[in-house]
């Protein structure tokens, strides 16, 4: 028997969250250390998973785990990963570690005189975080349909405590009033996705029902499903497909987020510590766009081909929408939240595109969005927590006064912007060239969004970092050695893969290449209607063809 890989992986940060949520209430220090060595000796794991895995190999997914679970209703624990499924694992397993650092005071005691001052449990804000990490690599390894949607529903309760129980002590509030916000903003994530959760619980039931009845046993297995709609063995009518597809696609939305569904975004990463922001909108709500590819395109192939104009429509709805509220935000936080829905309308553009260049540019927008995302918050928080404000307004000239801060600010916008030479460039191109070549009208309406996010992005540089310096921000402390070992290599990513995407292409063109042989989509061809040599023959290669066709 091989080494269960892909199971290590996701029982590490689990283990880390029972270790660290059990150490004494004295222990604060020693809980932060141990939280980050498992998350460190994740992301080694997630490592050798990369290295590990091959490129090309034949079959869908690699490092395969299966095992009998509940044999009476057809549920097994499978687990097996592809290209996409092992970026989202190592970014997911990179970025706790400085999610850990940065949020390493976030839960100390409040410096708070008056008498009813109380204890953040640090030990509990640590543990969830592993926790969350937990469930995530497991979603992102699971093919089987019943314990994906276990875990995709699972990781909704440690980020519920997160969001509601450890909120932003920046928002202008009395503690009381900061309370009920954060109160407020976690219900709202909470009841959003548990919605969105419950109708694609019906369609998991509907699917198991269409599997018993035509395959005699009924199944959860992703593979299984996938190579008995090829032989013909599975055949789900039109109106089925299509209701199961939607009932996938709703949860999936919500979790991305997707426009009108997004509304829960804003008020839950404005209320979040900036750690607990970057882990929902660069972790966890990656796994509802990476669904997207794995089972609604995979599981429902003429349903998703159906569904394809509205969900771009919406897609497109999202990227101007998005950008233009960022571009009316007086607060950082919700600027970057409201960047992230534009960015997130981007990656879904690109799966629904049904190109290989679209699918692939949104596989490395989840990627670099998550980085440059991270990076972004991640400097904004320490600016936030330093000036105790998330008005925009109450900044000014940070740069004469911090200029490494706002240097790394300023990298970490421009690659919000997806500026050539960083990540998001390579990914927003591709996307937008995948999905010109299918959708021209689509694509040069997104580009739209290029103008727009370079406007919200130099604008809240220029009022916060620019100009004259403020009383309020004369004596801001520059980073200190703790934030530049989370930021630094952020950025050196950005850099590196903005010049040198290579790696990541080569690992998820092969999983691209799948995902569209199952929807049964090829790239358009370009047609070409006039022979390109000056004088040549005129007629188009068609006429050309039959004409040797005739001669023979």
């Amino acid at each position: 028997m091989s080494f269960p890989l892909l199971t290590v992986t996701a029982a590490v940060p689990a283990v880390g969250a029972i270790a660290t949520a059990a150490l004494p209430a004295a222990r604060r220090t020693a809980a932060k250390w141990l939280a980050l060595l498992f998350s460190l000796a994740t992301l080694a794991l997630a490592l050798l998973i990369a290295f590990r895995f091959r490129p090309g190999a034949t079959g869908p997914y690699q490092l395969t785990e299966s095992h009998t679970w509940i044999p009476d209703f057809g549920v097994r624990y499978e687990l097996g990963v592809d290209g996409i499924a092992v970026a989202l694992i190592a970014l997911t397993a990179l970025l706790i570690p400085f999610v850990i650092l940065a949020g390493w005071h976030d839960a100390d005691v409040l410096e708070d005189t008056r008498p009813n001052r109380r204890w953040r449990p640090t030990q509990g804000f640590f543990a969830l975080i592993l926790a969350v990490e937990a469930m995530v690599v497991i979603s992102f390894e699971a093919t089987d349909v019943f314990l994906f949607y276990l875990f995709f529903e699972a990781m909704l309760i440690p980020m519920y405590f997160l969001i509601g129980g450890f909120g932003d002590r920046a928002g202008g509030h009395g503690e009381e009033e900061a309370a009920a916000q954060r109160s407020r903003a976690a219900v709202k994530f909470l009841l959003y996705n548990l919605a969105g959760g419950l109708i694609m619980l019906a369609a998991v039931i509907g699917l198991y029902a269409v599997t018993a009845d035509q395959l005699g046993t009924g199944t959860f297995s992703l593979q299984q499903i996938v190579e008995a709609r090829a032989a013909g063995k599975l055949d789900i009518a039109t109106g089925t497909e299509r209701l199961l597809f939607l009932g996938f696609f709703f949860a999936f939305a919500v979790k991305a987020p997707l426009w009108p569904l997004h509304t829960w975004l804003p008020g839950a990463m404005g209320e979040s510590t900036a750690p607990v922001a970057v882990l929902i909108t660069a972790v966890v709500d990656k796994v509802g766009t990476f669904a997207m590819l794995r089972f609604c395109l995979q599981l429902f192939p003429q349903a998703s081909s159906w569904a394809t104009p509205v969900i771009l429509v919406l897609a497109l709805i999202s990227v101007l929408y998005g950008a233009l509220l960022a571009v009316a935000q007086r607060d950082i936080k919700r600027l970057i939240a409201y960047a992230s829905i534009s960015h997130f309308g981007f990656i879904v553009l690109g799966i629904f595109a049904m190109t290989s260049q679209g699918q692939s540019g949104a596989t490395l927008y989840m990627v670099n969005h998550g980085i440059s995302t991270a990076a972004l918050m991640l400097v904004a928080g320490f600016l936030i927590s330093r000036r105790g404000s998330r008005l925009i307004a109450d900044y000014g000239g940070v740069q004469k006064v911090a200029p490494i801060l706002a240097g790394t600010f300023l990298v970490g916008g421009l690659a919000t912007l997806s500026l050539p030479g960083l990540a998001p460039f390579v990914s927003e191109f591709l996307v937008l060239v995948g999905t010109f070549s299918r959708y021209p009208a689509i694509g040069v309406i997104a580009t739209v969004a290029i103008v727009l996010a370079a406007l919200y992005v130099l604008v809240l540089y220029q009022r916060t970092m620019t100009g004259p310096v403020r009383d309020e921000v004369r004596a801001m402390p520059d980073l200190r050695v703790r934030e530049l070992v989370v930021v630094a290599p952020l950025i050196a990513l950005l850099i590196f893969l903005g010049v040198y995407p290579k790696p990541l292409t080569d690992l998820v063109n092969p999983a691209v290449g799948h995902t569209l042989s199952v929807v049964d989509k090829k790239d358009p061809q370009p047609a070409v209607q006039v022979d390109a040599v000056p004088g040549g023959d005129r007629r188009g290669p068609a006429v050309r063809d039959q004409d040797v066709e005739a001669a023979k």
